[in-house]
């Protein structure tokens, strides 16, 4: 049972590992059964013995990639209530450079971009929490609503998150980090190089 287990983790790592570099190559609609298993060098009953088409393939990427995040993010959240301390933000980024190419599949919206949406879903939902959870306990009242306010975030982040990785990561992962909290904290008007208060709308 062992052994068994051993050689379905390995070719399930060998298929995902063919499957998202195939993919990094030619696209997602252009992928193959036939080019996965060759490139793993497995037979199609391998293939379909652990997925049903390459779209499940996608899912099983993305499921994975959401849920190690998750259990290295778990350790982080309490102490991200307190206050923005970037740690989860530098643990994603981290996370993403570990697995680069899957990121970069997922973040390209290969497969109509519902890995993309699987993610952004997870990431928005838990940060809405983490921004609802941080007010109370501090005692204050959001001034724009917790979802579209993740959305927001989540939104800034990923996209530079897959700037980043294109890029070959051009910046170290607490470089980033530290400039997407000071964007967070000072906002963009302080970034695009203004000190003084924006002037108001007329």
């Amino acid at each position: 049972m062992v052994s068994e287990d051993r050689r379905s983790r390995r070719s399930r790592r060998l298929l995902r590992e063919a499957f998202v570099a195939l993919v990094l190559e030619h696209g997602f609609a252009s992928v193959t059964v036939e080019d996965i298993t060759e490139r793993a060098d497995l037979s199609r009953a391998t293939f379909y013995g652990h997925y049903t088409d390459k779209d499940a393939l996608l899912d099983a990427v993305v499921t994975e990639l959401i849920e190690e995040m998750q259990r290295r993010l778990q350790p982080l959240v309490a102490n991200s209530v307190k206050g923005f301390t970037g740690k989860p933000v530098l643990e994603l980024f981290r996370h993403a450079a570990e697995e680069r190419d899957a990121y970069r599949v997922v973040l390209r919206g290969e497969g109509d971009g519902r890995a993309l949406r699987r993610f952004v879903e997870d990431r928005a939902a838990a940060t809405a929490g983490i921004f609802a959870d941080r007010a109370a306990a501090a005692g204050v009242q959001l001034r724009i609503p917790a979802d579209m306010l993740a959305r927001a975030w989540v939104g800034e982040m990923v996209q530079v998150m897959a700037w980043w990785l294109e890029q070959g990561m051009p910046q170290s992962a607490e470089e980033i980090t530290e400039e997407l909290l000071t964007l967070s904290l000072r906002g963009r008007y302080w970034a695009s190089g203004f000190d003084d208060v924006p002037p108001a709308r007329p």
